[in-house]
């Protein structure tokens, strides 16, 4: 039997990151995973049709920032920033009752620049042409050619149900170019969801090889977005005890004074 592994999860720590970050104790960290997932679907019901590739959500004591990757930002956003402060209550009232003054809500819309890049989209697309009576074989077809198009090194299309109405379920696979599923530094993005179809339900997944990404490149997605609180805090984290490495001269520290050399041995000499 093949044991099969989600691409993405398979690589948090190394390439990809967590779509949530924060930390809670253990009577609050039920609470807070639940009420994430609550939030994601929220918003996804919200906007259907702004093409929202993922949602990440951060939070510390006293503030949520939740960010949305979308290829149509300019549906969420509204005009004149209409959209985010209708969503940023609607949220506030569903999810923070009774703390609407307290909590800080940060929202942050970011435009995706290539969607036939980004497996959730290309997922979306697939689903939207079987729900339209396509054939799927097309369907497969032309969404590699967008796929090649835009870039990527390699894709695969994967979709299971009646397809076509046949009377047998039974599972197509399409692919292109070179998919490294076993690889650690490839940045493979993979999505799956369904159509629902007048036959049933057919299953997409979605894999898309976008290349490589290597030690120095993971930096960037680690930094924290959330602001961080001033004062004592602050302070506290920056320095002391724990703030510092201990080797690097943190606050009350005093270097051992080096040993002398002994009489006749040669000092080394750094080249």
């Amino acid at each position: 039997m093949a044991h099969k592994v989600h691409p993405i999860v398979f690589r948090l720590g190394t390439v990809t990151t967590w779509p949530s970050r924060w930390f809670a104790r253990s009577g609050s960290y039920r609470q807070n995973l639940e009420q994430d997932l609550e939030l994601r679907s929220f918003l996804a019901k919200e906007l259907k049709e702004a093409a929202v590739n993922r949602i990440d959500i951060e939070r510390s004591r006293a503030a949520v920032t939740v960010q949305i990757w979308s290829a149509k930002p300019g549906i969420v956003i509204g005009r004149s920033g209409d959209g985010i402060d209708a969503l940023r209550a609607k949220i506030l009232k569903k999810f923070f009752p009774g703390k609407t003054k307290t909590t800080q809500l940060h929202i942050a819309v970011h435009e995706v620049s290539k969607p036939s890049l980004e497996a959730a989209l290309v997922a979306q697309g697939i689903v939207l042409d079987l729900e339209r009576r396509m054939a799927f074989r097309r369907v497969m077809k032309m969404t590699l050619e967008r796929v090649k198009k835009a870039g990527a090194l390699g894709a695969k299309v994967c979709l299971s149900g009646r397809l076509n109405g046949a009377e047998i379920a039974r599972t197509e696979k399409l692919s292109w170019g070179k998919i490294p599923l076993t690889n650690l530094r490839a940045d493979i993005d993979y999505h799956q969801t369904f159509a629902r179809t007048m036959a049933g339900a057919i299953g997409v997944k979605v894999w898309i090889y976008r290349g490589d990404i290597f030690a120095q490149d993971r930096l960037s997605a680690y930094q924290p977005t959330t602001p961080s609180r001033g004062g004592r805090d602050g302070e506290r984290r920056g320095g002391g005890r724990f703030g510092q490495d201990r080797r690097g001269g943190g606050r009350g520290y005093t270097p051992r004074p080096a040993a002398p050399a002994a009489e006749g041995a040669v000092a080394p000499v750094n080249s």
